[in-house]
This record gives structure tokens, C-alpha cells and sequence, in this order.
């Protein structure tokens, strides 16, 4: 997502939110629309996950989910009563964590409802955390199922390790140790814990590829699919590079873990908060 989404996304929620009786809240209706949903009754859905995860957490749902009435005008002069709900801070960061993190506006919802400032930059850069750890975990997926796919190929952990360090090499022009020695990478440690969030998004591409090819061509073999997997990450290098992208000269990240912990804390912060 791109800086000027950014700061349009947040500008959109932060002109919907009004004092409740001393809390700060949003109207479910008017979340309904940024969060990207059509229907009211498909909404209400995810509102109401969101009202089980508040129980779970043996925090007062009343309290953070307040049913209300209000009359919208459907001409001059003729009003219409429509259900409503004020949503609290964390009812909000519930719902966009029960919806769809596929959308983006979801995806944004998630970070800006779980930071307590209402600083546009500190939103930006956790909105940017987040993704960051989401696609490592999106790369762990790939390559869970990556795996499976060459197992069922002929293909054990041995051949799997030695596959995947090729594509390393095809995709930095360097092998899996020398990129970390050169990001300094801690001993034990994978190198996609280190990688910026693009490279990381490049080896889960390159991965998918690879296990949808594999099943496709029916490939056996270490060969064959040691050549398939290079095929992919030189071709995703390929378009990097093209764009002015060079993947082993990009900087090294801060350590995923950390990150994560970080935004872990934050979360609990939050529901202390309630």
C-alpha cells in the first residue's frame, strides 16, 4: 500500500470517530463502508466474531459493543429507524481482525485500531510492521507446502534444503551463507527473518511457482525440479532487478521475531486498556 493510501485510509477513520459518553468510538455503520463491505448482514457477521473474541478474552462486550437506533433521512422530510452499533477502540480492533486481511482497508484497520497515538506516521510504520510479518509467515506457508508438494515427488528434507538453496543462489547471485554472513544474519537463524518485506514476497512467489509447476508438469526428480525452482527465482530476480531492485544489495531488516513481540505487546496494551 502506498503512502498517499495511507494517509487517505487514516484521515477516512479519523473523521468518523466521535465521544460516547467520555469514549472515544466509531458507528459501525460508517466502519461498514471503509472496511469495504456491501451488506449490512454480512458486517453484522463479523461483528458478531468479534463480540465472541471480546467474550473469550472475559472483557465486557456491553461495554465495548453498544446497540443503538437512529433515524436516517430516505427523503425530504421522511426518516427511516436503522439498527447501529458504537464499536470502542478495541471493539474496532476485533472486528478488522475477524475480517478479511486480504482487503486492504482491513489490513490497515488492524494496525490503526491497535495503536493508541493518533500520530499519521506512527500508524504508517506499524501498518508496515505488520505486513512485514505477514508475508514471513505467508513464506512459511509457501514453503510448508513447497515441501509437501516435492515430497510427494520423491523429493526428502535433504533434496528440499538443497532445492531451496538454489533458488537462494538464482534469486541473490549469492548462496543461502554467504547472503547471511553478509547481512550478518545470527548463527541458527533463517535468512527470510532478516530479509525487507519485498524479498521476502519475492522468495514466497518464487516458491508458489515452483509447487504449482511441480504438480502441473508432473516433475520428479531433483533435477528437474532443482531446475524448475532456479527457473523461477531467476525470473522473479529478473523483474527486481528490472525495477531497480537489486536483492542481495537491499539493506537487512530488523529481526521478524522482534517485530513481532513488539506488535504482540502493543496488542496486549490494548486490552489492558479496556
Amino acid at each position: 500500500m502506498k503512502e498517499n493510501e495511507i494517509k487517505q485510509l487514516f484521515e477516512q477513520f479519523e473523521s468518523i470517530a466521535f465521544d460516547y459518553e467520555g469514549v472515544e468510538c466509531w458507528s459501525a455503520r460508517e466502519l461498514q463502508k471503509l472496511l469495504d463491505y456491501t451488506e449490512w448482514r454480512n458486517f453484522c457477521k463479523t461483528i458478531d466474531k468479534a463480540k465472541e473474541s471480546c467474550k473469550n478474552t472475559n472483557i465486557s462486550v456491553l461495554s465495548n459493543f453498544v446497540d443503538v437506533n437512529k433515524i436516517v433521512e430516505t427523503g425530504i422530510g421522511v426518516g427511516k429507524e436503522i439498527d447501529d452499533i458504537f464499536l470502542t477502540r478495541y471493539a474496532c480492533y476485533l472486528v478488522a481482525q475477524n475480517g478479511d486481511s486480504r482487503k486492504p482497508q482491513i489490513a490497515f484497520a488492524q494496525t490503526y485500531f491497535a495503536v493508541q497515538t493518533r500520530r499519521a506516521e506512527v500508524i504508517e510504520q506499524r501498518f508496515l510492521e505488520y505486513e512485514r510479518v505477514t508475508a514471513r509467515k505467508k513464506l512459511q506457508e509457501t514453503e510448508k507446502k513447497l515441501s509437501g508438494v516435492l515430497y510427494e515427488h520423491g523429493i526428502d528434507d535433504k533434496g528440499f534444503a538443497i532445492i531451496r538453496s538454489k533458488g537462494d543462489f538464482a534469486l541473490f547471485r549469492l548462496n543461502t551463507e554467504q547472503l547471511k554472513r553478509k547481512m550478518n544474519v545470527p548463527k541458527g537463524r533463517p535468512l527470510a527473518d532478516f530479509l525487507p518485506t519485498v524479498t521476502i514476497k519475492a522468495k514466497d512467489f518464487a516458491a508458489a511457482m515452483t509447487a504449482e509447476n511441480v504438480n502441473i508438469k508432473n516433475l520428479s526428480g531433483i533435477n528437474s525440479i532443482e531446475q524448475e525452482h532456479t527457473e523461477n527465482n531467476s525470473s522473479v530476480r529478473k523483474i527486481m532487478v528490472e525495477r531497480g531492485l537489486i536483492p542481495e544489495n537491499l539493506p537487512p531488516a530488523e529481526d521478524v521475531k522482534k517485530v513481532e513481540r513488539r506488535l504482540q505487546s502493543e496488542q496486549k496494551k490494548l486490552k489492558k486498556g479496556r
